[in-house]
């Protein structure tokens, strides 16, 4: 089964990471790093990827024209966006909450778990036909 975990970030939060100490924002990246390993070396990962800045988003619409209407970022009615996401496949739904839960936990200020938001959703697979 495979599952999509989407990292939630609020601006303010993505902020505060400026103001951390060297020694913080290694050991966040260095838990980062060490899960993508694990879960790598225990075959469970597919693809796992941080993303760029809302600001930095564009929403494309097609139109009847042919010609997409392209929408800048930031976007100030969102409270919180994906900061980034893994894609990974595992036995049982339950596994992949392990995983989020995990991943979670990573260390902010002062080695504190960040109580991250993770949100789990299992990937469909297309209809058939």
């Amino acid at each position: 089964m495979k599952f999509m975990l989407m990292m939630q970030a609020t601006r303010a939060g993505w902020e505060s990471m400026s103001t951390w100490s060297a020694a913080d924002f290694k050991a966040h990246i260095e838990f980062m790093k060490r899960l993508d390993r694990d879960l790598t070396a225990a075959g469970e990962l597919v693809l796992a990827e941080g993303l760029d800045l809302p600001m930095n988003a564009r929403v494309v619409k097609a139109r009847k024209s042919g010609v997409p209407v392209v929408t800048d970022g930031p976007f100030p009615e969102t409270k919180e966006f994906r900061a980034g996401f893994w894609i990974v496949d595992v036995e049982t739904p339950a596994r992949a909450i392990e995983i989020a839960a995990q991943a979670s936990a990573a260390p902010g200020p002062g080695g504190q778990p960040m109580g991250i938001p993770i949100e789990v959703r299992q990937v469909g697979s297309a209809p058939e036909v």
